[in-house]
């Protein structure tokens, strides 16, 4: 689904942000599970070569402004969750005012979306903490509707203040990063340590790791990974960054994995039926959250 008040190409290279999920289905194709250590570096750059230009102006902009002072900027502005004071409800409402009605492709809102995932999760047995994270997963998309710019919303993830992996979609536009100018960011590790495990290491900023501060509290840890790092391609696809992860990380990554396939290819033309719905969604919301969280 495209922002609301986008003026700018700066601001919104993508005609709707669905155009940066169809391009991660054109690379990681549904039956194409976890990193394959056989595709070759041409094939991954076939993804690249194909992608359409508002894509590839979308990650350029992505990969040279997502520097480590620029995340660090965004946690000291959104982290304290200090712009409003909203239920879980009243979120997805606000998230709903993302619809583009301009958009040829589909008129589905995207609470109707997050409904789509939530109740195939459901349909296949899974755990009622693990329906609720696919309901609420892209919540943190609400950044747009404060003024966030698509490439500081949405977007593959990776670790700032550390060698980018050439894994990374278009690795090339990295050079216009300050980052890359910064020995200290260019090894390895970078700031970070072996194994020191992610939750000590900064990723890029957007609705992820926005999201993950806004329900930290309330979920359990595999619901929490789920949201936090449903977007580091280079680490659940790719297999990369391995040596940034301790034991914890690796194993809570099963469970990214698993919940990865329901992001991605569960949205169809189908309206989900809400009132129906709305009860069994009351009710799981009400177990595991306040009545009022803060955003």
């Amino acid at each position: 689904m495209s922002t609301v008040n986008e003026t700018t190409a700066t601001n919104a290279p993508l005609a709707n942000l669905e155009e940066w999920e169809d391009f991660l289905k054109e690379r990681y194709p549904e039956n194409n599970v976890g990193p394959n250590p056989n595709k070759t570096e041409d094939q991954f750059r076939d993804y690249e070569n194909t992608a359409r230009p508002t894509v590839r102006e979308f990650y350029r902009l992505n990969h040279q402004f997502q520097s480590f002072d620029f995340v660090r900027a965004k946690r000291q502005e959104f982290l304290p969750l200090a712009r409003r004071k909203m239920g879980i409800w009243d979120a997805m409402e606000f998230l709903n005012t993302l619809v583009d009605d301009s958009d040829p492709d589909t008129d589905l809102s995207q609470m109707e979306h997050l409904l789509q995932t939530a109740e195939q999760i459901r349909k296949d047995g899974h755990p009622r903490w693990f329906i609720l994270t696919g309901f609420i997963h892209d919540l943190g998309k609400i950044l747009c509707l404060f003024g966030e710019p698509q490439w500081a919303v949405v977007g593959d993830t990776f670790p700032v203040g550390a060698a980018y992996s050439n894994k990374i979609v278009f690795p090339k536009f990295f050079a216009a990063n300050p980052d890359s100018q910064n020995p200290e960011y260019q090894t390895r590790l970078g700031i970070y340590e072996q194994n020191c495990g992610l939750d000590k290491v900064i990723m890029s900023w957007g609705h992820d790791e926005y999201l993950y501060h806004a329900v930290k509290d309330y979920l359990p840890a595999e619901a929490l990974y789920m949201i936090r790092y449903h977007s580091f391609y280079p680490a659940h696809k790719e297999g990369e960054y391995d040596y940034l992860m301790n034991d914890q990380d690796r194993e809570m990554f099963k469970w990214v994995r698993a919940f990865n396939p329901y992001d991605l290819y569960t949205k169809s033309a189908q309206r989900p039926n809400l009132k129906e719905l709305r009860p069994f969604y009351d009710d799981l919301i009400k177990e595991y959250f306040p009545p009022v969280l803060n955003w």
